[in-house]
């Protein structure tokens, strides 16, 4: 554990050991060893997104999802810990960029030039049968995403939920996820 607004040095024993004790605490106590009352922090709870495994103390999380990004309960942003910039001459180890990453264009040849017709709208079936039991606004960003790669590919995932979800009567009802703030106490 380390306070906000301090870093480790770049000493490369010091990188070594950041990597090598958790990874050592995972081995001999499994996925949750931060749940562990010895192991885990003073005066908040861990919340990662470990679930189930030996050493789960607690209540799993609350059913939270454990995926990030996530529209629930996923981690924020805190400006004010930015990251320091500090020049290192090494460049064995760098910070991979993944902010232009094109996540959409050989899904698009595969909807278009792989798929025939009868096989898109299969396809475009079962997204929208998996995704008419979502909440609506995680059904329209899925649908972002599917129009993003091709029009026709969200138009027709778009035109079955709309289907769906008339014949469902479906309320846009928000569900929430919320994690006890109690402590287990040691015993």
């Amino acid at each position: 554990h380390m306070p906000p607004g301090i870093e480790p040095s770049p000493d490369k024993m010091l990188q070594g050991r950041l990597f090598s004790y958790p990874d050592t605490h995972r081995h001999r106590l499994g996925p949750n060893y931060l749940q562990i009352p010895v192991n885990c922090p003073y005066r908040t709870r861990v919340a990662n997104y470990q679930r189930d495994g030996p050493m789960c103390v607690f209540d799993n999380q609350g059913g939270a999802p454990n995926y990030y990004p996530n529209s629930f309960t996923g981690p924020e942003d805190q400006p004010n810990l930015k990251e320091s910039r500090m020049s290192v001459a090494c460049y064995d180890v760098q910070r991979f960029n993944s902010e232009n990453e094109d996540n959409v264009s050989q899904v698009r040849v595969f909807y278009t030039k792989v798929l025939k017709e009868d096989e898109r709208q299969r396809l475009c079936e079962n997204i929208a049968s998996h995704l008419k039991d979502a909440q609506h606004f995680i059904q329209k960003k899925a649908v972002k995403n599917f129009t993003d790669v091709h029009p026709d590919y969200g138009a027709r995932i778009q035109a079955l939920l709309d289907k769906y979800n008339a014949e469902a009567g479906k309320q846009d009802m928000i569900r929430t996820y919320t994690r006890s703030t109690s402590r287990m106490s040691a015993k």
